[in-house]
């Protein structure tokens, strides 16, 4: 867990090479689907994934983490503060390290780590959403800005923008369709994690959906499966392909060697959903997961969408 202190460690931080695999460790041990799709990059750009992958990881630990009881408004200031200091060259901890040298190989706007930091402060006061619109904010804060910020290391192919059909594009650069694949991420997690975060007595899925199926806070919360959850459920899976499909249309224009990875990254978080599906909806007593031969499987697949979509 984060221990945040006042004034940066006196001691020795790790060397470069320490870093980096500091921040594969953590990437491979925390999201094995995520780490997979990273393996197809080239090394540097997956070194730099797993920094700004340990980064988000350690933001999201500080309001749902072990110690996260211990987290304030006062605990997101000094780690805005140790961001500003990492933006300015000025690591504090090892992992830092890695994520400053990151910024230097591959610079990008300081404003999507405060907005995934801003998304933290909503943890720490919201355990509802009545909307889907104030939801929508929730996702793009915690998920939606991972996708810039991995946008901005796969970078935009240069030819892209000098074929004829793309004259009367101002910008190629795919932010929409970056922010869409994050937000799609993000409801996949919902989905999956209902279960888990109603023992916390949290409920993401937005309260005006429950209501449109006729399904109550009290039956999320004590597990009810049955129609109601069923028919709910399948319009959230919908919703979140929407998303899916829309991030789809930006991975043409991303640079040779990034369209393989993120087509992977989809494709296998998207398999998620099927497996919701094919647990009956039960996101109470089940955990979604696609099993690795699953995910190699669809490699193939994400590598010839590659190179012809």
């Amino acid at each position: 867990m984060l221990q945040l202190s006042e004034s940066p460690s006196r001691r020795s931080l790790a060397s470069l090479t320490e870093a980096y695999e500091l921040c594969r460790q953590i990437t491979a041990e925390y999201s094995k689907t995520f780490y997979l799709g990273t393996l197809l990059m080239q090394e540097a750009k997956r070194r730099a994934i797993w920094a700004i992958y340990v980064w988000c990881r350690r933001t999201d630990e500080l309001v749902d983490g072990p110690q996260a009881r211990f987290t304030t408004e006062e605990t997101l200031d000094r780690w805005e503060a140790q961001l500003e200091s990492i933006f300015a060259g000025h690591p504090v901890e090892d992992a830092d390290i890695a994520l400053v040298d990151t910024l230097e190989k591959f610079p990008q706007d300081i404003q999507p780590f405060r907005d995934m930091i801003a998304g933290q402060r909503m943890d720490l006061y919201r355990a509802r959403y009545k909307t889907f619109e104030e939801l929508h904010l929730y996702c793009y804060r915690v998920a939606g800005t991972v996708g810039l910020m991995s946008t901005a290391v796969m970078g935009v192919d240069p030819s892209y923008h000098s074929a004829p059909w793309t004259e009367k594009q101002s910008s190629p650069y795919p932010a929409d369709e970056a922010v869409a694949l994050g937000i799609a991420n993000q409801l996949t997690n919902i989905l999956r994690d209902v279960g888990e975060d109603a023992r916390r007595g949290r409920i993401y899925l937005p309260l005006e959906d429950l209501q449109l199926f006729d399904y109550t806070e009290a039956d999320l919360l004590n597990g009810v499966l049955d129609d109601r959850w069923r028919s709910l459920m399948q319009f959230q899976i919908r919703r979140a392909r929407k998303y899916y499909a829309e991030a789809e249309k930006g991975i043409s224009v991303l640079s040779a060697d990034g369209r393989w990875p993120v087509w992977a990254a989809l494709m296998l978080y998207r398999k998620i959903l099927d497996v919701i599906e094919e647990n009956q909806y039960d996101v109470f007593n089940q955990r979604a997961y696609v099993p690795t031969l699953r995910k190699l499987r669809c490699l193939p697949t994400a590598l010839l969408r590659a190179r012809v979509l």
